[in-house]
């Protein structure tokens, strides 16, 4: 069932993805080459905590504070002291956290160093991705709507991969919450797009192809060709005027 948030809720969840913001912005720049995922994990766990709230994965017993992919990891790469961090990585940043029963959803994904330009490049379309997903979030249009400005953008127009086991979501009071927000064009259930949504938009794109695997430790998501994938996501709550990036990190 999807849950239509009231203005008190969505004020609550806007609380939470605008400190997930002032995180990311504070921590992205603390953020190189001959790092451990651990030291990295450590370091948004200490903000999250130091500031009032809690890692909303640990809602979802992930053992981490923050999903860390690399590379080929698409998704849910586990934080370690033996992963260091390579000048020429491509390294995603999934946190959510709750705040006083609130919950964000953000990904940023960043370059260490010098990155080679298909890579950068693999960044620049998801991002655009992201853009027009959000673009497609308003009243009246349906959920496949964000799916078909994703897959248009970096399917069609650049051939990547588009990740299709794993999609965008509903959040806000639960970490993972109807509908879910595919990345490609689908067929069933696709409701119409309404005020007081809050929604995770998050594009997954691979280099290679959209197909992936799951690693044995039950978490970490990995491109099947070993290509690169970028994932970025933002939450938005939807208005019947507007629809607002909660987790903007350039926010007023």
């Amino acid at each position: 069932m999807i849950k239509i948030k009231t203005l008190e809720e969505i004020d609550g969840i806007r609380k939470a993805c605008h400190l997930t913001a002032d995180m990311f912005n504070e921590l992205i720049p603390k953020i190189k080459a001959g790092m451990s995922t651990k030291d990295i994990d450590n370091l948004f766990k200490n903000f999250i905590i130091s500031h009032g709230g809690t890692p909303a994965w640990y809602q979802e017993d992930f053992p981490g504070a923050v999903c860390i992919s690399v590379n080929d990891e698409v998704i849910h790469g586990l934080p370690s002291k033996k992963h260091i961090i390579k000048d020429g990585d491509l390294v995603s940043l999934d946190v959510g956290i709750n705040l006083n029963g609130y919950i964000s959803d953000t990904c940023h994904s960043i370059l260490i160093g010098n990155v080679s330009p298909r890579v950068r490049k693999l960044k620049e379309v998801t991002e655009e991705c992201l853009r027009a997903g959000i673009a497609a979030c308003v009243p009246g249009n349906r959920i496949g709507d964000i799916s078909k400005a994703v897959y248009s953008i970096a399917a069609e127009k650049n051939g990547y991969g588009v990740v299709y086991d794993y999609c965008g979501h509903g959040v806000g009071l639960d970490v993972h919450e109807d509908p879910s927000i595919p990345n490609v064009p689908f067929r069933g259930m696709n409701p119409r797009i309404k005020p007081g949504m809050v929604l995770a938009i998050e594009p997954m794109i691979n280099l290679g192809v959209p197909d992936v695997d799951l690693l044995d430790d039950g978490w970490t998501v990995v491109t099947a060709d070993g290509e690169v994938s970028c994932h970025e996501e933002h939450t938005v709550a939807v208005f019947e005027d507007h629809t607002e990036i909660l987790t903007d990190l350039n926010y007023k």
